[in-house]
């Protein structure tokens, strides 16, 4: 069963179907491929500390937030895609690649995994936020 058809003619892209909801999901992905090819998608980020400074250390895939909280185990994340690179200077995190989709759930995963729990969060601010 089809749902979505695309119809490419020459430099036009032309998407239809018959849900709405569908072909503008479809239209809006490939709109998203095109732009990241030719102009990218950056992300930026900003690591903030009140307590124990925090330190990133990237190693291939895997990305270490190290003394989080004064923790001594680095907490893991990844970074996601293939192409997406993660470049840290100081306190700024700079998330970089031509794809949408893995540079905003590199973002997330870096949110994510400095989430405070079991601590007052009004007190313990610190963490990676978007900047």
């Amino acid at each position: 069963m089809k749902t979505v058809d695309i119809k490419v003619d020459g430099a036009k892209v032309e998407v239809t179907g018959k849900r709405l909801s569908y072909v503008n999901t479809v239209s809006s992905l490939i709109n998203n491929m095109c732009v990241g090819v030719k102009d990218g998608f950056e992300k930026k980020m900003k690591i903030l500390f009140a307590h124990f400074p925090i330190s990133l250390e990237v190693k291939g895939k895997d990305v270490l937030v190290k003394n989080f909280l004064g923790e001594r185990e680095p907490r893991r994340t990844n970074i996601a895609g293939d192409n997406t690179k993660l470049e840290i200077k100081g306190q700024n995190i700079t998330i970089s690649g031509p794809d949408k989709e893995a540079v905003s759930q590199t973002a997330a995963n870096l949110r994510i995994v400095t989430k405070i729990k079991e601590k007052d969060g009004r007190i313990f601010q610190d963490g990676i936020y978007d900047a």
